[in-house]
């Protein structure tokens, strides 16, 4: 299947690359279906929506960045994804001009069954983690992830 992109161009994608998000990703909730693309040789993913090619998110696996990361999926969560073994967890990335000014948003990761293709973005509730975390370490300066927690927004 071949789907068009407005950073990527027309590329080539598979079956098993198209995840199904029931309740698209908030801001987005009409767009349902994406496909998750790597970026090869790097921890970073292409989140590109199926319908429209002007919307991508950039992703990375926020355990390559933070290995002490780590939260609780609710059971309602675990049932509407049908959870089982084999989770991904992702985590939106804003890219700066200044790239050491990167941040993650760790707030809210987005969590992926690979097995039935399904993926739900994750509030956590209750959590000092930041949806604006710096992604390089001369930013967080020593900072844990949860050190870094950002007023209003």
């Amino acid at each position: 299947m071949i789907i068009e992109t407005s950073s990527l161009g027309n590329i080539e994608i598979t079956v098993e690359q198209i995840y199904r998000f029931e309740n698209g990703i908030p801001g987005f909730e009409e767009e349902n279906e994406f496909a998750l693309l790597p970026v090869e040789g790097s921890p970073f993913f292409h989140l590109q929506s199926l319908k429209e090619k002007h919307l991508s998110f950039l992703l990375a696996d926020p355990f390559v960045f933070f290995p002490e990361y780590e939260f609780e999926l609710g059971d309602s969560d675990s049932e509407e994804l049908e959870l089982q073994t084999g989770v991904q967890v992702r985590c939106i990335v804003t890219l700066r001009d200044d790239i050491e000014k990167s941040t993650m948003n760790i707030l809210a990761p987005l969590v992926l069954n690979p097995v039935k293709r399904k993926g739900r973005q994750i509030v956590l509730h209750n959590s000092a983690y930041a949806t604006k975390h710096p992604l390089f370490a001369s930013e967080a300066a020593g900072q844990s992830p949860s050190d870094s927690i950002e007023g209003g927004a």
